[in-house]
């Protein structure tokens, strides 16, 4: 059973921020403690990192759910919560990292390269830190941030030097086991490399590796046979050495006809038309072999092919081949510059920056799109009336009420931000603290649920103008009585 996974989909899930506490400090004989809730720790990203010991995906096969810890809440006495541990996720050297949608987000390539893939929630400030001068006591804090949710898929683009293509049992893993210490399975039966083989070749001084590509056959490009799959392990090659077999029994099958095939499924694929090529003719050593192959050698030549005759059953002629892919491999290494540390490139807001944009969407409703005011939304106790008003008063500080009212919203427009609605309720004074209430209450959300509406304070006023109805005179009945009694 082939053990060998290039290509999986994870559904990660960063971690969640934790709440911050909510607490007031009550000691014998110390009156008026304040506040002393602490603030949640955050959540735990999502990491991967290049490991050069790890060559297959397989683990993630076997576990496509990838959850970091989450941060804790907040407690009494000033105690901060703990931080959820970042998670880092080792992947073969090669592995690329891509949206469901085919957009590449990361191209991992060299030991040690890191990535952060999915961002951890941020914790929710205790009310100890939400206290200032004119706020003493705050009856709310934030809560803590969602950790970000999303699926990934990772594609592995083996990482050689050198790569060999050919037909089925052209004798690839053949090849590769001789030149190198790697042991594919092979036997005589087509596809019977089911999973591309690495090995690493020593010559003198020349030190490179060499992959072998399951059996490519016309129309691998679109999916037929096992191409598909794994032509994507010879994007990353510095060479291809065209491996054919001059023994073949198939009919109508020759050297020039299985490079010719080859080729086409190459150049269908795209991006491979600037490699170097050679040209392997394997099993000389049979009698048939070796006279095809010094027939169809004087073609290829012209083509511009170097061409080799080998035997991997004798080892024939592999030196010069071997030798001959050192040279080529040295050659694109010298070409290729330096690799460069990552540069750091800063980028600072601008000074008219807001941080934020206003859009108006076709059902009249207003967006407000921006890091910022997302974040402050999510981590908003909407059923604490003190954190409402402290949400509004942050938004307004930012500059959001007056763009709203720049942009054509009036009181009662649907305003949305992030996964929130409301219907906009212009604050006067609104980024000055608010007097002190009951703890958990904001006076001025009390005024506007309790005061009258201007249409009904109209109302009342025509109704006091309205002249008082003329009333019966009973005053000689009431003086009849007086005088009989």
């Amino acid at each position: 059973m082939a053990t060998f996974v290039d290509r999986v989909v994870l559904h990660l899930r960063a971690g969640d921020g934790g709440h911050g506490c909510v607490s007031i400090h009550r000691e014998k004989f110390k009156p008026l403690g304040g506040p002393d809730g602490g603030n949640g720790g955050h959540g735990g990203g999502i990491s991967f990192t290049v490991d050069p010991q790890i060559h297959t995906l397989l683990d993630f096969h076997f576990r496509p759910h990838v959850n970091a810890p989450n941060g804790v809440g907040g407690a009494g006495s000033n105690r901060d919560g703990a931080q959820g541990d970042d998670l880092v996720l080792k992947v073969p050297d090669g592995t690329v990292v891509l949206t469901p949608d085919g957009e590449v987000l990361a191209d991992l390539v060299g030991a040690g390269t890191t990535i952060e893939v999915a961002r951890g929630g941020r914790g929710g400030r205790g009310n100890a830190s939400l206290a200032n001068s004119r706020r003493k006591a705050p009856g709310f804090a934030e809560l803590g941030e969602p950790g970000e949710r999303f699926d990934v898929v990772l594609e592995l683009k083996s990482v050689a030097d050198v790569g060999l293509v050919g037909f089925p049992s052209a004798g690839k893993s053949s090849l590769i086991s001789v030149l190198s210490a790697a042991k594919p399975k092979i036997a005589d039966y087509p596809f019977t490399t089911l999973v591309p083989n690495l090995g690493v070749v020593r010559l003198d001084e020349h030190t490179f590796t060499i992959a072998d590509v399951p059996g490519l056959i016309p129309g691998a490009a679109t999916g037929k046979g096992l191409g598909l799959e794994f032509l994507r392990h010879i994007e990353r090659t510095a060479v291809l050495v065209h491996v054919v077999d001059a023994a073949t029994l198939e009919p109508g099958r020759d050297p020039v006809s299985d490079i010719d095939a080859i080729e086409a499924e190459l150049s269908a694929y795209g991006g491979l038309e600037d490699r170097p090529r050679l040209v392997a003719i394997n099993k000389v050593d049979v009698p048939d072999g070796r006279d095809l192959a010094e027939i169809v050698r004087p073609d290829l030549e012209e083509r511009g092919y170097r061409v080799f005759e080998v035997s991997a059953a004798t080892r024939e002629g592999l030196r010069e081949l071997t030798y001959a892919m050192a040279e080529l491999v040295k050659e694109v290494r010298v070409t290729v510059p330096d690799a460069e540390a990552t540069r750091i490139i800063l980028r600072p807001r601008a000074v008219d920056d807001a941080g934020f944009t206003i859009e108006e969407t076709p059902d009249g409703a207003f967006v407000v799109v921006g890091s910022q005011p997302e974040r402050w939304v999510r981590q908003t106790n909407f059923d604490n009336d003190e954190a409402v008003g402290y949400l509004a008063d942050r938004l307004n500080r930012l500059g959001v009420e007056e763009k709203l009212a720049k942009a054509g919203a009036v009181q009662g427009s649907l305003v949305r931000i992030g996964d929130r609605e409301f219907d906009w309720e212009p604050t006067l004074g609104a980024g000055v603290d608010p007097t002190a209430g009951l703890r958990g209450t904001d006076p001025r959300i009390t005024e506007r649920s309790t005061r009258p509406r201007a249409s009904d304070r109209l109302a009342a006023r025509k109704a006091r103008r309205q002249p008082t109805p003329d009333l019966p005179d009973y005053g000689s009945d009431f003086d009849d009585d007086d005088d009989e009694s």
